[in-house]
Parts: C-alpha cells; structure tokens; sequence
C-alpha cells in the first residue's frame, strides 16, 4: 500500500508541472503572433531562405549579403572574382537594382572562360575568357533572376540580381 502511494504523489506532481509548463508556454513573456507579424517580420526560417535564395548561393564562398543598388542606372558585375577556390565567383555575388536598371557583366580575365546563364533562360552570354570582355542586360521586370557560369556551376560560380 506503501508503494502506490508514492506512485499516485509521483503521478500527481508530474501532472501539475506538465500543467504549469503549458500554461507558462501560454502566458509566458514571449511575443504574440500579431507582434511577431507586424510591419511584414519574417519567421527566421524564411529570413534564412532568402538570404541564400532557397539555397542557391548556399555554397558561394563570396556571397556576404545582397548589395543594394536601387539608385543606379547601370550596376557592374564582375565575372572571375576571387571566390570558390579561385578566379570563380561573380561580385557582387547578390545585386538589389530598380526595374530598367542595366547591368553589365566585366569580366577580369581570370578563372579560364566564363559565362553569364540565367536559370530561366532570359538571358544568355558567349563563354570567353577575354579580359574586358563585357554583357549587359537592361531588365524591366521585377522578380529574382538567379545566373551561372556554365562551366563553373558546380563549383558554386552562381549570382542573383534582384529587380524591384
């Protein structure tokens, strides 16, 4: 009789504390939904998803943020900057321009021959190793266009324009 006794007080005490930490989950001092959700906050998931395009330029060693560049005209990118292990990297990895923004791809002549692909096929460069070398494309349309070099893809030779 001795036993169940513990048994019950055990079951009892486990009880009220699994009570009491729900209720503190509920009450506790965090933020409500509405406060999370004001002014357009992002869960941090989503922030992380963006920040690397739905992993896109997860394994860009050069990719440190997206550069805003909303005020320019024409936004140069550098094709064969220094970046995954050598001349393989766009820079900026990540450009932020406004709709009818130019932006012209230079290339440095290094890393052997690039090109400029975009994933959605609305833009294309020759491959050329030529330093000097430049494409550009004015682009009109919001959205993210995400690009590569062809030959360099796998190696993490990617980029991001995005137009507002």
């Amino acid at each position: 009789m001795h036993g169940d006794s513990r048994s019950r007080r055990a079951f009892v005490g486990s009880a009220a504390v699994a009570t009491l930490t729900a209720l503190a989950g509920c009450s506790g001092g965090g933020t409500t939904p509405s406060q999370e959700s004001s002014g357009g906050a992002e869960s941090a998931d989503a922030a992380a998803s963006k920040r690397d395009f739905g992993g896109w330029l997860g394994a860009t060693t050069n990719y440190d943020g997206v550069v805003e560049e909303t005020d320019a005209s024409e936004v140069e990118v550098t094709v064969g900057s220094q970046a995954n292990g050598g001349a393989y990297g766009f820079s900026p990895a990540a450009v932020r321009v406004s709709s009818g923004t130019t932006v012209v791809w230079t290339w440095t002549g290094k890393g052997n021959a690039h090109d400029v692909v975009s994933t959605d096929g609305s833009f294309a460069s020759e491959r050329t190793g030529k330093k000097g070398h430049t494409f550009s494309r004015a682009l009109e349309d919001a959205g993210t266009y995400k690009y590569y070099c062809s030959p360099h893809r796998a190696m993490g030779m990617k980029g991001v324009v995005v137009v507002e």
